[in-house]
């Protein structure tokens, strides 16, 4: 497949209520498209990068340079999409951009072909389980109200965010209005350290499906110790940047569930070998979320439909972050999303939306 050129572009994204972890609150997203134009076609990416290097090493004006000087004139003049990230292994780190350039080519490609996202990744349902992502709260009441109202849109599982002296309070207060029976796990955006396992065994008491992330993106081991302290499943997320970080942790004992995101993996081929090898191991995964427009939801619901993805994710409807989004709307239905069934991802950016939302285009001819 020959590219004749690739577009960079940058839109701002309200958020309908600000998002707060222990790194950070967000209320708008910036966010970097990647549209690869062939002479059959042309496909989307979306970099989900952050404005600030907060989660990850990588933010999005970085994000935009290194597509440009780097990885863009990396792609070999006639690509294979299946091989985009051969190419561009030479260059170290930036997954989130290697991971929306591979997206674009892979979109462009199977567009070409009438083949679907779901189908080339090896998606076996048509709808997955969705849950919903639930930031820190300035008091229990609206986390309670919050949660209620998630509930009643029918979201099938509530990951909590959670900071030191604010976890038990805010968990005990949900478990104990919403009952056993909701699906409950938290998420500390590595805000811990190995000192504070006596207080992350008290969450233990909640029958929590998991803690994700509670110390140090770089420290399998500490989360090898306190996965032998804690009964409550550990899950890595920001550890997990490769297939050959994945099977380090397993090894190591660090984790036993892992949340796939595969920006943070570097593409969503690598995404797949990680699921494969955590199917091979018997480790559940889930598809994480960066409060994606539906350019990146409709690959993550895609992705999500494969079969060792036996957790609900984070792909969570357009409306829990975006009164309007760039695509027709995902909705949810009695807690899941419909995966499309369309040639490459299925969408398309709405155009009169697109336009209201840019801020900026950068044209990179081939």
């Amino acid at each position: 497949m020959k590219i004749t050129g690739v577009e960079l572009r940058r839109i701002a994204m309200p958020l309908v209520s600000p998002f707060r972890t222990s790194f950070g609150t967000e209320t708008a997203r910036d966010v970097l498209l990647v549209r690869v134009v062939t002479p059959e076609s042309e496909g989307w990416g979306e970099c989900v990068a952050m404005s600030e290097p907060l989660y990850s090493p990588e933010y999005a004006d970085g994000a935009a340079d290194v597509l440009r000087r780097f990885l863009i004139p990396a792609l070999p003049e006639h690509v294979d999409a299946r091989l985009v990230g051969a190419a561009l292994e030479h260059v170290k780190g930036h997954q989130m951009a290697k991971a929306a350039l591979e997206a674009a080519v892979l979109d462009a490609s199977l567009r070409a072909s009438g083949e679907s996202f779901g189908r080339f990744l090896g998606a076996e349902r048509d709808r997955v389980p969705c849950g919903v992502s639930v930031g820190i709260m300035d008091s229990i009441p609206r986390l309670l109200d919050t949660v209620e109202g998630y509930l009643a849109e029918g979201y099938v599982r509530i990951k909590l965010k959670i900071e030191p002296g604010r976890d038990l309070a805010p968990v005990r207060a949900v478990r104990e209005r919403f009952g056993d029976d909701v699906l409950l796990q938290v998420d500390a955006n590595a805000a811990y350290t190995l000192a504070d396992a006596p207080r992350l065994a008290r969450l233990d008491e909640f029958g929590l499906l998991l803690i994700e992330q509670p110390l140090a993106d770089d420290d399998l081991v500490q989360h090898a110790a306190l996965a032998r302290r804690l009964a409550t499943p550990i899950c890595l997320d920001e550890s997990i940047t490769s297939a050959a970080q994945a099977a380090a942790a397993i090894t190591l004992g660090s984790c036993s569930i892992i949340n796939i995101k595969p920006g943070r993996v570097g593409g969503y081929l690598e995404s797949r070998r990680i699921h494969d090898l955590c199917r091979a191991h018997g480790v559940a995964v889930w598809c994480g979320g960066m409060l994606e427009t539906g350019i990146g939801r409709a690959a993550n619901v895609a992705l999500a439909a494969l079969p060792g993805f036996t957790l609900p994710g984070d792909t969570s409807a357009s409306g829990r972050y975006f009164a309007t989004d760039v695509t027709e709307p995902f909705e949810l239905s009695d807690g899941h999303l419909e995966v499309p069934r369309g040639p490459g991802l299925g969408v398309e950016p709405l155009p009169e939306v697109l336009a209201e939302v840019t801020t900026a285009t950068e044209w990179i001819p081939r």
